[in-house]
């Protein structure tokens, strides 16, 4: 990319010189000035690549946001140049005037536009001014959701019909964690880019990457926080501080362990499951396997079956300190 553009930049300066020098081929007052229209040719290139250069890392959503600010701000002073505040006054005042106008109104909204560009998101429909896409519901998705990976299988269930707002800077993030020389923090960066790719990869997930410039000195946290406010979406997160903080700004937050929690069956005499047996109870004869939720199940007469996944029916389900401990009896014939 830096070797094509490097490229352009060159053939654009080369032609600029042309230019200048063929300015002086077919303009009677440049004849014989070939090597002063060229240098001048010359000059005006290098100074549009130099006014390139300084505009690196100005995002289409800035423009769009410059561009606004231009306009209103223009509106602004033709309102108020036209307006009868001028009809009396001497005509080089009434010119100086609207021009100041014109420079102070479209210089204020343009910094005002750029300060709120990520309020308005003229250059992401689905937030604002597209009204067909204004219903989308928004989830903006930190890193710790993507470490987790089950947001993942919710999508490829189809559950959390929402768009997934994944900011640039948590992708950021998650290429330095996974480049750290730490081992176990490189395996948790890799795991969340390994759930972003996953995500892009499902034919019916809405998984949108954004850029955003919000508040360069400001933390991850107060970032995403700032994001979903502005867009009103929601905050998906496994990190009960960013979600406090989330809670206390009027942001709703998604808690993927509440999810899984509200998911575990209850179970109640009588019901039958399959569980995977893993080893020896207590009591002779008894073999032990785990729910999802970790709650321990004993199957009375199964110490043959350890290893193996059987069906088991529910004698009864008692309370303890670690959450419950469920008593089984094994059903041969299932």
């Amino acid at each position: 990319m830096n070797r094509t553009l490097f490229t352009i930049r060159l053939v654009f300066v080369v032609v600029c010189t042309l230019g200048g020098a063929l300015v002086a081929l077919t303009t009677s007052d440049w004849a014989g000035e070939y090597v002063r229209a060229s240098l001048i040719g010359l000059l005006l290139g290098l100074l549009t690549v130099l006014v390139d250069v300084f505009l690196k890392g100005f995002s289409l959503r800035g423009l769009s946001a410059v561009t606004f600010g231009l306009a209103v701000g223009s509106l602004v002073a033709f309102l108020v140049g036209t307006s009868p505040l001028f009809e009396q006054a001497d005509g080089q005042l009434v010119y100086l005037s609207r021009l100041g106008l014109f420079l102070l109104c479209t210089y204020l909204g343009t910094v005002i536009a750029l300060r709120g560009k990520d309020e308005f998101q003229l250059v992401i429909p689905y937030v604002r001014f597209v009204p067909h896409e204004v219903d989308v519901p928004l989830v903006v998705v930190d890193m710790s959701a993507l470490i987790d990976g089950r947001i993942v299988k919710i999508r490829e269930a189809n559950f959390l019909p929402s768009a997934l707002i994944v900011p640039q800077f948590v992708v950021d993030e998650l290429q330095v964690l996974a480049g750290a020389r730490d081992p176990a923090r490189a395996v948790r960066g890799r795991k969340g880019l390994d759930s972003l790719n996953r995500l892009r990869l499902l034919p019916h997930a809405d998984l949108r990457v954004i850029e955003s410039d919000v508040g360069k000195g400001a933390t991850p946290e107060e970032k995403l926080v700032y994001l979903a406010q502005s867009m009103k979406a929601k905050l998906l997160t496994t990190d009960f501080a960013l979600a406090q903080r989330a809670q206390f700004h009027g942001v709703a937050w998604l808690n993927l362990n509440s999810l899984a929690k509200s998911l575990h069956a209850e179970l109640s005499a009588g019901e039958c499951f399959e569980v995977e047996l893993v080893k020896p109870g207590r009591e002779a004869g008894q073999a032990v396997g785990y729910l999802t939720d970790g709650s321990m199940v004993v199957v009375g007469g199964a110490a043959g079956a350890i290893g193996r996944t059987v069906t088991v029916e529910v004698v009864s389900v008692l309370p303890s300190a670690g959450g419950k401990i469920v008593f089984a009896r094994r059903i041969e014939n299932a």
